[in-house]
């Protein structure tokens, strides 16, 4: 037990009972559908949401905050902001199917061509930098983000100070393959042609958002990844509270793998390699079940291996886009979601 376990406790009262009784954040009967929580960044996150709104009424997004590129980069230099690109992100995949829902989530993805300072900007990103300022607090401003735009879930930041991604790479300079230099920055990181060999934030222990690390304790399945596995999925276990919450929290957890290694940060990884990855950084994390498309995994033997140190089932799914680009297609990740939900899940009243 560490040091962080009072604080875990008095976030526990302030959370809604686990009990049939209990009602969540939307004021629904507890209980009615899983509640889920989904950690992440990026494209990876956004496509774990897409899935799993169409599942759940009870979603929450807890996402990473040290991006330091494009128009998140430029507003977090200038005004010392949260970087509000995979916020935005979020946001945008949680927006419904219908013509309200599409067209906010068109509006606030659409960034601005130009030849002055506002070329590259994205609508969403400037629209949450404004209620940030207004409100002077990140929770209630994507609250009300996601009331505008009539968004199926709630978007949190994992930590309310922006991060610096740092990682320790060998042969991030070509001319000398065998050194190992620390690279500053998620974007550098992601680009990097050497191996990374683990990553950490700056500051170190940051400080969690208590909404989060409420929603991760209260949850009945928490889903990690699929995303760019060191920039975008390792840094929530890199955030102490989270990840006491990750461990404490008695919600099933599932770790979704990507569909093909990242070039330059994961680049020749295998799927076990990531898991492998993983519990380097958190060692005391356990898993229910790992989520791999079938066609992704060449060696399922060695995967079950590595599933098996987190005390993890694997499952394999058709989660893929049928037109061969490595990207989830919604509905069939949706499906291996409800599938998982429904035959690993505790009994519960959803079913």
């Amino acid at each position: 037990m560490t040091a962080r376990t009072p604080r875990l406790s008095r976030l526990r009262r302030l959370t809604p009972g686990r009990g049939e009784e209990g009602t969540g954040r939307s004021g629904r009967r507890r209980g009615a559908t899983p509640k889920v929580v989904a950690l992440g960044g990026g494209q990876g996150l956004s496509a774990s949401l897409a899935a799993l709104r169409r599942i759940t009424g009870d979603l929450t997004a807890v996402v990473t905050v040290a991006d330091d590129g494009g128009s998140s980069g430029r507003l977090r230099e200038e005004l010392g902001v949260l970087p509000p690109g995979d916020l935005r992100k979020a946001l945008a995949a949680l927006c419904g199917d219908d013509d309200w829902g599409q067209t906010w989530a068109r509006v606030i993805q659409h960034r601005f061509q130009s030849e002055g300072d506002l070329h590259g900007h994205a609508v969403g990103n400037l629209l949450i930098v404004a209620l940030w300022e207004q409100l002077g607090d990140p929770v209630q401003a994507l609250d009300l983000v996601g009331r505008l735009l009539g968004a199926q879930g709630r978007v949190l930041p994992m930590s309310a100070v922006p991060l610096e991604l740092q990682a320790l790479v060998r042969g991030h300079d070509p001319a000398r393959p065998e050194d190992v230099d620390t690279v500053r920055g998620q974007a550098t990181v992601a680009l990097t042609p050497g191996e990374v060999l683990s990553v950490q934030v700056v500051p170190s222990a940051p400080p969690a958002v208590p909404e989060a690390v409420a929603a991760v304790l209260d949850a009945d399945w928490v889903v990690l990844g699929p995303g760019s596995w060191f920039s975008s999925v390792i840094p929530h276990l890199l955030v102490p509270e989270l990840l006491d919450a990750l461990v404490e929290t008695k919600a099933r957890r599932v770790l979704s793998l990507n569909l093909a290694p990242q070039p330059g940060e994961t680049e020749g990884f295998s799927p076990q390699r990531h898991l492998e990855v993983l519990a380097r950084h958190a060692p005391k994390l356990a898993l229910d079940v790992v989520l791999a498309d079938e066609a992704a995994v060449p060696d399922r033997e060695s995967l079950a291996d590595a599933a098996k140190r987190f005390g993890a089932a694997v499952e394999l799914a058709p989660v893929a886009r049928q037109d061969g680009s490595p990207k989830h297609d919604p509905e069939l990740l949706a499906a291996a979601y409800d599938r998982i939900f429904r035959m690993h899940g505790r009994i519960g009243p959803w079913r």
